[in-house]
């Protein structure tokens, strides 16, 4: 039994940090330092969760390539279970980004392979093995959404990572019991450019917890009626790759503890806030004991 179950995507990352992110009027930009790191939504989560003290197993999919290798390497090294892991036969997905030196924002150019995908009867109960929660991102879609519905009907709790809008997404959050979005995706859904009213329009088609990361404006949630707000934690920057990842890594650990929901937002903005201070997102991943000192 596990306590999270994750599926959706992974990612070598070429990182390069630059004087400033690219913008009009400048087309050449010197590189101070770069480095190569392994990330992707789900498999940083998933190392997140295993960091915090969660017994965590990772889906996949990957590569089957040298960077696939290279993914399942690092999240064994953070205590990911991968003994369901899906090996596909194309590359795995690889980004190049650039990070600003002076705050921390980051540009994500990336790829992947659409042989990656899962068609929906290659998914059936038995890849799910038993988790209270399953954790699911927006990558392959139509794959997330049959894996969703398995889990809610398991008895899982199911929370996600959407971060794009698509015709598919209503459908997607029907089977997700607590969503955890991206800033823009509720104003995109809702037209509603104001946080807290987005939420409340989404409460008409949503009964659960809806999450959602503000950056360096922290976090929001609605709670039944309730919205609850929590600034970011105070941190330097290094590099904000996969702050968000570890956001939703600490939600999951602190939905486990059953804390009630400002108290979640705050666990989940001091991991993030951990995270942004070091370089690279899986190996960002904080331990407890530094989420707790940063709450201190």
């Amino acid at each position: 039994m596990f306590d999270v179950v994750g599926f959706g995507e992974s990612s070598v990352d070429f990182v390069h940090v630059v004087p400033d992110l690219p913008h009009p009027g400048v087309s050449k930009l010197e590189i101070s330092s770069h480095y190569t790191a392994c990330g992707g939504q789900v498999a940083t989560a998933m190392a997140g969760c295993a960091a915090l003290g969660l017994k965590a197993a990772y889906l996949g999919p990957v590569g089957n390539d040298a960077n696939g290798k290279r993914i399942r390497d690092e999240l064994r090294a953070h205590g990911v279970d991968l003994s369901r892991l899906i090996v596909r036969q194309a590359p795995n997905r690889f980004a190049v980004i650039l990070v600003s030196q002076v705050t921390g924002d980051r540009v994500v150019l990336w790829q992947r392979d659409r042989r990656l995908d899962l068609a929906p009867d290659e998914i059936s109960a038995r890849l799910l093995p038993g988790s209270t929660i399953v954790h699911v991102d927006a990558t392959d879609e139509a794959a997330s959404i049959v894996i969703a519905r398995l889990a809610r009907t398991a008895g899982a709790t199911v929370t996600c990572d959407v971060d794009t809008v698509t015709t598919r997404t209503w459908e997607l959050l029907s089977h997700v019991t607590i969503p955890i979005l991206a800033e823009h995706v509720p104003r995109e859904l809702t037209g509603s450019e104001e946080i807290e009213s987005a939420l409340r329009h989404l409460r008409r088609r949503h009964e659960g917890l809806l999450v959602v990361t503000l950056g360096a404006g922290g976090a929001a949630a609605l709670d039944g009626d309730h919205f609850v707000q929590v600034p970011a934690a105070p941190v330097e920057p290094a590099d904000t790759t996969g702050a968000g990842d570890i956001f939703r890594a600490g939600c999951i650990y602190a939905h486990l503890q059953g804390w009630p929901t400002e108290r979640v937002l705050k666990f989940a903005n001091a991991a993030a806030a951990v995270s942004c201070s070091r370089q690279g997102a899986l190996a960002g991943a904080p331990a407890l004991s530094e989420v707790v000192a940063l709450l201190s």
